[in-house]
């Protein structure tokens, strides 16, 4: 008779623990609530956030050259609207693109050629690579190039001094320029001051 009693018990526990309570649904039904007011907000700031990191790329790519024309005692060049892309024979080749080039040309050059790579600027952490940034790229979510205004054209040009002249034989200061970096939420107007070359980054609307 003990046997069976226990064998009722056993069989009252297993029972007991197939269903689940009220109380548990809710809380795991709360726990998701939770989470998705926190991820969900997390998921739509991605995009930011890579906007704001190709215009941290582009701000560094800025003064890197600004330091080592100053270094060097060489000009240098970014050629705003051309990218570096390999062809089909796996030979780099400079096109025009949502991005930037930056151009080492020898001493003495008269102009720099932005649909050659002869003079490109190799990158310092890839020496096989050209310093080049094609914002077409999943890194800076499709981030746009716009309204890109030095001396009223693309080129922003640092003599030895560090400083922005007008054009690579000239002594002449620039005039300094900007342009904007627009993405689907947000846009950055990145502004490049006469004289000093000191870049200035505002939110603005996009």
């Amino acid at each position: 008779m003990t046997r069976n009693r226990s064998t009722i018990r056993c069989h009252g526990a297993r029972r007991a623990h197939r269903g689940v309570t009220l109380i548990e649904v809710l809380i795991v039904v709360v726990i998701l609530g939770i989470a998705g007011v926190m991820v969900i907000p997390s998921m739509a700031n991605v995009g930011v956030l890579r906007i704001q990191s190709a215009v941290r790329t582009l701000v560094g790519d800025i003064t890197y050259i600004q330091s080592e024309a100053l270094a060097n005692q060489s000009r240098y060049v970014m050629a705003l609207g051309r990218v570096a892309q390999l062809n089909d024979e796996g030979v780099w080749e400079v096109v025009e693109g949502n991005g930037y080039t930056i151009f080492a040309p020898p001493p003495g050059a008269a102009a720099v050629n932005v649909a050659s790579p002869i003079d490109v600027l190799f990158d310092p952490l890839d020496n096989g690579r050209p310093m080049s940034r094609d914002f077409t790229e999943e890194q800076f979510a499709g981030a746009q190039i716009e309204d890109v205004d030095f001396n009223d054209g693309e080129l922003l040009i640092f003599d030895e001094l560090g400083g922005p002249v007008l054009n690579l034989t000239s002594d002449d200061p620039g005039a300094g320029g900007s342009l904007r970096v627009v993405g689907t939420d947000s846009a950055f107007l990145v502004t490049v001051e006469a004289f000093t070359g000191r870049v200035e980054v505002i939110r603005v609307d996009p």
